[in-house]
């Protein structure tokens, strides 16, 4: 069973789930080790709690188009949303959590408050893509789940829900697949069946692990508990294919 097998009250649960989880790490930290860098290029922890704030300042907008039914984007553009993140980075500590609290706050505010009829009202996604806005639970939690991670103190893949993590897995490989990536390779999750990223090309290189690390790897957040092999691993983890 998928995320999106789940009912919507269970799909908004995980997601306040990971938002606690993600807020534990956060209170862990020091103001000064904000200024850290993280495992994401050109981002400290201050860049990442400003886009994770930021981020739920923009699906309250999604939230509010399905609402109203006046188009409201997540961004106005990826130049907008950038500099967001650049100048959030900027606040001090003490305005950068309360940034993270504030806007936890207002979303689920908002998911408590959509009327039932609007919970399937299209909205679209900053990649573009029309989804219904209940499609809002899964963003976040797929936002807070892996952040927390990001945030570099003591996060796991491990720690996560196997539904988030079977559910980040077929996110990542229909990504693979929709952008024509991933020729060749082969994930094999322990317990599982072998899975070709893209069934028509012959297969070149396997990895394989437990779910965690198989999902952590595909990710693009590190190559801990995985092995490969295959013509073109060489007995060597290859980097995965770009994700987002």
């Amino acid at each position: 069973m998928g995320f999106h097998d789940l009912d919507l009250n269970e799909q908004l649960l995980i997601a306040r789930r990971g938002t606690a989880y993600f807020a534990q790490r956060l209170a862990e930290l020091t103001d000064e080790q904000l200024h850290e860098p993280t495992g994401l290029a050109g981002w400290s922890r201050r860049h990442l709690l400003a886009h994770v704030g930021y981020n739920a300042a923009a699906l309250c907008r999604l939230l509010d188009w399905a609402a109203t039914g006046i188009e409201t984007p997540m961004y106005a553009s990826p130049e907008q949303r950038g500099r967001e993140i650049g100048e959030g980075a900027t606040l001090s500590a003490a305005a950068l959590r309360n940034l993270f609290d504030h806007t936890v706050a207002r979303l689920d505010e908002k998911w408590r408050h959509l009327p039932a009829a609007a919970w399937e009202a299209q909205v679209r996604t900053a990649q573009g893509r029309l989804v219904p806005v209940s499609e809002t639970a899964w963003m976040r939690t797929r936002e807070v789940w892996i952040h927390a991670v990001d945030l570099g103190n003591g996060g796991r893949f491990g720690d996560f829900p196997d539904v988030v993590l079977d559910s980040l897995l077929a996110d990542i490989v229909g990504m693979w697949r929709r952008k024509d990536l991933g020729a060749g390779l082969v994930l094999a999750v322990d317990g599982g069946e072998p899975v070709a990223v893209q069934p028509e090309s012959p297969p070149t290189e396997k990895v394989s692990g437990p779910l965690a690390a198989v999902v952590r790897w595909a990710a693009g957040r590190g190559a801990v508990g995985v092995s490969a092999a295959g013509v073109s691993a060489g007995g060597e983890i290859p980097e995965p294919p770009h994700w987002l």
